[in-house]
């Protein structure tokens, strides 16, 4: 296979044509069979914002076809900011405040505390726990954490201790990161 130019694609992408019998399209086409999936979760910060608005406050394109498009400014945890269109953000971010367990798990992963909402008394959350050279454990495990308990029961228990999740808990989609 070779390339020989390069071609607008899409919202300002650029993608090589190929030399020879086979198209833009067919290109593509083979490009689409021979791509694989990904799945991604980041944390990151958005405020909703047409793309004007976006051009106008951050001084660089912002791809959209519409300038009163709405969408969303996105910051990065490396400080990059973007501009996303609503629908592809929408499809691909929630808010921390009303995650799913799955969300919950790539939290505690990137060393959030997290907790359902609707757990009976406040200050009580779950992590993960990575072991180190002083840990008894060999692998990573999620604990539960009452310390900080907030309640006018004097018998109620303040520790830590493994957890594991109810059918519940896995099915809740009131999952929220905690302080």
């Amino acid at each position: 296979m070779r390339f020989d130019s390069v071609k607008p694609f899409g919202n300002g992408c650029r993608v090589r044509s190929l030399s020879g019998t086979q198209s833009n399209a067919d290109f593509l086409n083979q490009l689409e069979k021979t791509m694989e999936k990904y799945i991604g979760t980041k944390l990151i910060l958005a405020l909703p914002m047409i793309a004007q608005a976006f051009e106008a406050q951050q001084g660089k394109a912002s791809h959209a076809d519409d300038l009163n498009a709405a969408g969303y400014l996105v910051e990065y945890d490396t400080g990059y900011r973007s501009w996303s269109p609503k629908a592809a953000f929408e499809e691909a971010y929630r808010r921390t405040d009303g995650m799913n367990f799955g969300l919950a798990i790539e939290a505690m992963k990137k060393g959030l505390k997290v907790a359902r909402r609707g757990w009976n008394g406040k200050g009580i959350h779950i992590e993960i726990q990575n072991p180190d050279e002083n840990s008894k454990m060999s692998s990573p495990y999620i604990f539960i954490d009452t310390t900080g308990l907030q309640t006018d029961n004097p018998d109620a228990p303040k520790s830590r201790v493994p957890w594991l999740a109810s059918q519940t808990d896995m099915l809740a989609d009131d999952w929220q990161v905690v302080d």
